[in-house]
């Protein structure tokens, strides 16, 4: 039995880097370990394990930034009363210098075009300069850095200077439960839930409308295009909040583009990737990608921009559902037109890629990750 911190934002089932983190916890509890979590947010059902101690760093307001230098400080506090036997795994730039580190996003690779509040703006741009400074400090000194694709240790490695001999790739896994593939019963009900007509094709849309890096701005110009042909017969369901939402909204209705649905936040991701035909992940920066993972998962073709750590996975057969430049709203209709064009025969084509991701379970990522940090 060992006794381990992990630090992270938050430890949830609602999000990418969230749900790796609520696995990892999971796994370390389950097979006997003490774990003790430095984190804003924790999920009741991890709270409850007899073997998790919650040790909660204060979010005020909300507000990232200012919960950022109160979650590195409770978790150094954390590691003092622990003393140094215990196991510490931190995300990014969360803790002091010295830990094993876990890279979901580097904040090195991608830099944020916030246009929505004032208050978004300046906290995006002071935010990134923390977190760049943290992110440095630590990976700098970590004696192991985790990252979820060959992207993101390549980013590592680019914009830090770190020797490949510290830097391992550990993939995610899936809830091979909820995202197993999905039955045509469980499709119509997800239909009839969502109310999608009747014979219409369904592409969705899963990333937050925070900024521009999941590329919803694309995939807008590149719907207009596509719905000026009369034939068109494609929906679109938008899930996702973010401060940029309801001016998306607004535009949609400003061009009469009634085929496009914003859902909002949803936390029945596995029943929205249901009703849906193809899922379509422009990205500009994306580490990994785990909606497009768990749709595929569940059947569905995925439209992913090519420098998603996602698409590195992606057999050659699926190739012709990357797009090289996020940005070109004209590639993206391309694709999605010759998606359409032989809609009926991409489910066979995804199946043998979406059994080997299936075949992964959280379970099995966290035990690689933790053979990392206890051999480092």
């Amino acid at each position: 039995m060992s006794t381990w911190i992990v630090v992270a934002g938050d430890f949830t089932t609602l999000g990418g880097m969230d749900r790796a983190n609520h696995a990892q916890a999971s796994f370390l509890a389950r097979r006997g370990d003490d774990v003790h979590l430095v984190a804003h947010r924790v999920s009741a059902d991890l709270r409850r394990m007899p073997r998790v101690r919650t040790h909660e760093a204060m979010r005020p307001m909300g507000w990232h930034l200012a919960g950022a230098p109160i979650l590195a400080w409770e978790s150094s506090r954390r590691r003092r009363a622990l003393g140094s036997s215990a196991r510490v795994l931190v995300n990014g730039g969360n803790a002091d210098p010295g830990s094993a580190t876990w890279i979901h996003y580097l904040h090195a690779a991608y830099e944020p075009v916030v246009r929505s509040t004032p208050r978004s703006r300046i906290a995006a741009s002071f935010g990134r300069a923390y977190h760049l400074r943290r992110e440095r400090a630590v990976i700098a000194r970590s004696p192991i850095i985790i990252c979820n694709s060959m992207r993101t240790a390549a980013d590592v490695q680019a914009h830090y200077g770190v020797p490949a001999s510290r830097v391992r790739v550990v993939y995610y896994g899936v809830d091979q439960s909820a995202f197993a593939e999905a039955s045509a019963e469980e499709r119509a009900a997800a239909r009839r839930a969502l109310n999608v007509g009747k014979g219409r094709r369904v592409a969705v849309f899963i990333g937050a409308l925070g900024d521009g890096r999941k590329g919803f701005d694309t995939l807008f110009d590149a719907w207009r295009q596509l719905s000026t042909d009369g034939t068109w017969d494609v929906d679109l369901l938008a899930a996702g909040a973010g401060a940029e939402r309801a001016a998306w909204e607004q535009r949609a209705r400003q061009h009469g583009l009634s085929s496009i649905r914003f859902l909002g936040f949803r936390s029945d991701i596995a029943t929205v990737i249901a009703a849906a035909d193809v899922l379509v992940h422009p990205v500009r920066y994306e580490a990994y990608g785990l909606g497009v993972h768990e749709a595929i998962c569940r059947g569905l073709p995925a439209i992913v921009s090519a420098a998603a750590g996602i698409a590195e996975r992606y057999p050659a057969c699926l190739g012709d559902l990357l797009l090289r430049d996020p940005q070109q709203s004209t590639e993206l209709a391309r694709v999605l037109r010759a998606w359409r064009d032989e809609a009926d025969r991409w489910p066979a084509r995804v199946e043998p890629f979406a059994r080997e991701l299936r075949g992964r379970s959280w379970d099995a990522m966290a035990a690689d990750v933790a053979a990392l940090v206890e051999a480092a």
